[in-house]
């Protein structure tokens, strides 16, 4: 039993990569469920594992003149047979044979030893991989079932859902499949690990692989985006002045990209300098396009426009938009991107920048935010602190003054102030409120002056309020007599 004991639990720790502890745990719990199931109970009951792995099962007896329990108890005579130095009240070992166990205790003992296994075997794969998650993993195409691909890593089967499959990868029986390790999971059916290749931590992986400055951090990625199957951008940058983030990521003669782009099955690929100025990461985030500026329409709502030559217009946009769609999400920008043509045609002034800011659906109009000199965009900020210092904040205040009062201010100069006006004509929209016409009098005085008369048309009589004219010499309703005198100035 011994020999056949320590041949079983060498297989168990070579097949199962089972620990040789679990084993033992295991081997003794199924001995005491099956010494239980013979006897009873398993209080007496003891297993001893020796050092050349030797599994056997005791029975602890008590030594006594009659025997009223057997299975705890041993009669004196019986004792000394086994050990002649026996003597009542001593406590005596007695192996037994596991081949004395009954069919059913056997049985028994079989289902608690396979049912311990699957939990330990269980909990060992889930502790292992679930320390890998989020690292890429090797395995082998076994077979496909309503699009899911299963996938021999060794030990046991990972799943390749068909959502994370990319779409111009076709698979066959043994293909190699690198995947990354997105769920270890417990199910009643078993250990279920979920693969991808969708990922964007599928690219940051493989790029640690291919890229040793990714892998030690000199080179770090910002950020990914990608439309799995066809382009994905990455934005890098280096934490060393002396290297090239892009250039340590394309490699010598592009040797590095293009392993990357071979695992990727020919999906294209879009490495550009991470640039905390936005304008510059959006310049970048555009290409393989050369953007020729960028202008922020509204920074707080992250609103950009890129400006591009006619012939970069196209590839800026991307076939069905793609390319400036993953270009908004790696910069978290909203970018409009337009030609030259359409630019100069939206006239971005106060009024103008209106028009472009309900196409990004802002209804807000600029300039009516816009209320002190500080706040104009551009605005030379040596010039707005000297306007202040002369208690000249608002744009209302500065344009209120005479030139001849602002020449006075000697640290400006024309040119500035010209610069400033130009800026508060682009930013601002100025409305002149027109001034209310005084109300005409209901009536006049017998005395009216010749300017009077001639800006009024209508006047009434001072007795009783009928209307008269400049011709009648009494009132046609009450008859007092009127006289209209002209006052010289």
């Amino acid at each position: 039993m011994a020999t056949d004991m320590s041949e079983a639990i060498r297989q168990l720790i070579q097949d199962r990569g089972m620990s040789e502890e679990l084993i033992y745990r295991t081997i003794e719990n199924t001995l005491l469920a099956a010494y239980k199931r013979k006897y009873g109970n398993s209080d007496n009951a003891i297993v001893r594992i020796s050092d050349d792995r030797e599994v056997s099962i005791y029975a602890k007896k008590k030594i006594v003149d009659g025997v009223y329990d057997p299975v705890s108890e041993i009669d004196l005579e019986e004792a000394r047979d086994l050990n002649p130095e026996a003597d009542i009240g001593d406590e005596l070992l007695i192996e037994i044979d596991p081949r004395d166990f009954d069919r059913v205790s056997v049985q028994s003992a079989k289902q608690t030893a396979h049912q311990s296994i699957r939990e330990i075997q269980k909990d060992s794969l889930y502790s292992e991989y679930k320390d890998k998650v989020g690292e890429i993993i090797i395995g082998y195409y076994q077979r496909e079932r309503n699009g899911t691909i299963y996938v021999d890593l060794g030990k046991m089967e990972g799943i390749l859902p068909k959502k994370y499959q990319s779409p111009r990868e076709i698979y066959h029986v043994n293909d190699r499949i690198k995947a990354l390790i997105t769920e270890v999971n417990k199910t009643p059916a078993g250990l279920q690990v979920v693969l991808s290749r969708t990922h964007t931590d599928f690219v940051r992986a493989i790029f640690e692989l291919e890229v040793p400055e990714v892998y030690d951090k000199t080179v770090e990625i910002h950020k990914i985006v990608r439309e799995p199957g066809y382009r994905t951008k990455l934005a890098v940058y280096s934490n060393r002045e002396d290297v090239d983030p892009v250039g340590a990521c394309v490699g010598l003669k592009g040797v590095r990209i293009l392993a990357v782009i071979k695992e990727l099955e020919g999906e294209k690929i879009d490495i550009l300098k991470y640039d905390p100025d936005p304008r510059r990461f959006i310049k970048n985030a555009l290409s393989p396009a050369e953007v020729r500026d960028v202008i922020i329409l509204d920074e707080a709502k992250h609103q950009a426009l890129a400006v591009v030559n006619e012939s970069q217009f196209s590839l800026a946009i991307g076939k069905q938009g793609l390319n400036v769609r993953l270009a908004n999400r790696l910069v978290d920008w909203n970018i409009d991107v337009k030609t030259d043509a359409q630019f100069e045609e939206m006239d971005i002034a106060a009024e103008s920048r209106r028009a472009v800011s309900e196409l990004f659906g802002d209804s807000e109009t600029y300039g009516e935010e816009i209320s002190r000199i500080s706040e104009l965009p551009g605005v030379d900020t040596a010039v707005a602190k000297t306007l202040l210092d002369n208690n000249i904040d608002f744009i209302e205040d500065f344009l209120a003054i005479q030139d001849e009062e602002l020449a006075k201010i000697t640290t400006i100069s024309a040119g500035q102030l010209e610069t400033l006006r130009k800026l508060i004509e682009e930013y601002v929209e100025i409305v002149e409120e027109e001034e209310e016409p005084e109300p005409l009098p209901e009536s006049i005085p017998d005395f009216v002056t010749e300017e009077a008369a001639a800006e009024t048309e209508e006047y009434h009589c001072p007795e009783c309020g009928a209307k008269i004219t400049v011709d009648m010499t009494t009132c046609p309703n009450c008859g007092i007599g009127l006289s209209f005198e002209y006052e010289d100035e």
